[in-house]
């Protein structure tokens, strides 16, 4: 069974950074693309950013992007999403997604895994 867990989240005020993370147990996250999502209240589940399983390539939404960025550190098995400039629409609970399909934008599957979440607010 995979265990996906965010970390990272909080209150910030508009234009300032923070550095979300997904750590994985259960599943060597250096196997797998990784995708970054967000939900804000009374909206659907939008796309963030992505990563391939080695690290050479990322995609980024138009709506981030300049601002976010996705790394990865796999020897540490960590995925990273760091948010500068943050905005007051940004936020959100931003889920970490395992095991996606990578191509022209990243696919969450049946087979892939999501973590719980974790609350990014931006105050103006």
């Amino acid at each position: 069974q995979v265990l996906v867990v965010e970390s990272g989240g909080g209150l910030v005020q508009a234009g300032g950074s923070l550095r979300l993370s997904c750590a994985a147990s259960g599943r060597t996250l250096s196997n797998y693309n990784v995708g970054w999502f967000r939900q804000a209240p009374g909206k659907e589940r939008e796309f963030v950013a992505a990563i391939s399983w080695d690290g050479t390539s990322t995609i980024i939404a138009d709506s981030v992007k300049g601002r976010f960025t996705i790394s990865r550190d796999n020897a540490k098995n960590m995925v990273y999403l760091q948010m500068n400039n943050l905005k007051p629409g940004d936020t959100a609970v931003y889920y970490c997604n395992v095991g996606g399909r990578y191509s022209d934008t990243y696919y969450a599957t049946s087979l892939s895994a999501w973590g719980q979440g974790t609350q990014v607010t931006v105050s103006s």
